[in-house]
């Protein structure tokens, strides 16, 4: 999942970092931990059940700066 963010040194790959959901009337929307950065909405049926995801890349197009986190759902109980 990629998330923009305005501080892209904030964390390094293979870093953990925790996400909060947040829910909209008809979507969800994922903040990372300390407001480094937040994902595009999501329908009910894309949740997330992980709250904590590592950082797999830190990149950039000609927008925005991205922090992409790869999450585990099969750990998740």
């Amino acid at each position: 999942m990629d998330f923009t963010t305005e501080q892209p040194d904030c964390c390094s790959v293979g870093d953990y970092l925790e996400i909060v959901e947040h829910e909209l009337p008809t979507s969800y929307w994922y903040m990372l931990e300390h407001a480094y950065g937040a994902s595009t909405n999501f329908k009910n049926r894309e949740r997330l059940k992980a709250r904590k995801g590592k950082v797999i890349k830190i990149w950039k197009d000609d927008r925005f700066n991205y922090i992409t986190l790869e999450f585990d759902e099969e750990d998740v109980k």
